[in-house]
């Protein structure tokens, strides 16, 4: 199990980004969490096994949701491990 967290520019709110991001983490098991950033951008928490989370994160360069645009993404994998239990969008 390992920890990804990611924060996503462009065009990411307004456009059901957050809800896509959820869509995908229930389908492939990754706990953790999805919120919107004053500065527009969106930031994602998440943890499953170190494979999933590659396979998340890909998913999450080409954006989850139809309307949306990634035009930068920061990402950092840890052994920070959280008590997530779900995915929960927040906000």
């Amino acid at each position: 199990m390992m920890h990804l967290s990611i924060n996503v520019s462009g065009l990411v709110q307004g456009v059901g980004f957050r809800y896509s991001v959820l869509r995908v983490a229930l389908e492939m098991g990754v706990v953790g969490t999805v919120k919107n950033e004053m500065d527009g951008s969106v930031s994602i928490e998440a943890q499953a096994d170190e494979r999933v989370l590659h396979i998340f994160l890909s998913k999450m360069k080409a954006s989850p949701a139809p309307f949306g645009r990634v035009d930068n993404m920061d990402y950092n994998f840890s052994n920070d491990l959280k008590s997530y239990k779900k995915f929960t969008v927040i906000g």
